[in-house]
């Protein structure tokens, strides 16, 4: 079980983690959140009805994570560029759907890290010998798998990773370039995904 997720009697799944590791997931996940933003204020008026029609930004976000984490619903980079009139009509429809759609994103992502972080500080205690066992329910496990997602882009945006070429020549990097640790947390995210994905397919 050590590195990688094994499923569990009865779904759900578990990883052995170290308090390092404990450590590294925790911090990550909170400067997510920290990237994300705060959610409505705790004094805000409950009002369901007036949730369900607030807007939110039209605007792609400033920061290059944050438009990885919420990227345009209309764009394709693969697509031959548009004349001007396509461009603009693009650009209203894109600005259209985050309006309606940016909050609710923001919100899952967060309750998702949020999640992460209270599963670990559950650990944690158990963690003080240096390690313990992390065991998920099925719901706690999609929650993880969308967090892991969710702080793989962040890294990714900061790395400028685009494509597995990328990928490959930053795990080639010497071991004093500054970057190597981002690099080895990715690949190791990207480990604990991918081993999260099978436990819950397979």
């Amino acid at each position: 079980m050590p590195g990688h997720f094994e499923p569990l009697p009865g779904g759900g799944a578990a990883v052995a983690l170290d308090d390092v590791e404990i450590s590294i997931i925790r911090s990550l996940a909170v400067q997510l959140l920290e990237l994300i933003g705060p959610g409505p204020a705790e004094d805000a008026p409950a009002d369901p009805l007036a949730e369900l029609f607030a807007e939110g930004p039209s605007e792609p976000p400033a920061d290059p994570v944050l438009r990885r984490l919420f990227p345009d619903a209309y764009s394709d980079p693969e697509k031959a560029p548009d004349s001007p009139a396509q461009a603009e009509e693009r650009r209203e429809h894109s600005a259209e759907f985050r309006r309606y759609t940016e909050n609710d994103l923001r919100a899952g992502k967060r309750e998702n890290a949020l999640a992460v972080i209270r599963s670990l500080d559950a650990l944690a205690s158990a963690a003080a010998d240096g390690g313990a066992v992390l065991k998920l329910t099925p719901d706690e496990s999609r929650q993880w798998l969308s967090a892991l997602n969710d702080l793989r882009l962040a890294i990714g945006a900061r790395l400028e990773i685009t494509d597995e070429d990328d990928t490959d020549l930053l795990f080639r990097l010497p071991d004093e370039d500054p970057r190597k640790p981002l690099v080895l947390a990715y690949l190791w995210l990207g480990g604990l995904q991918e081993t999260l994905v099978s436990t819950l397919t397979g």
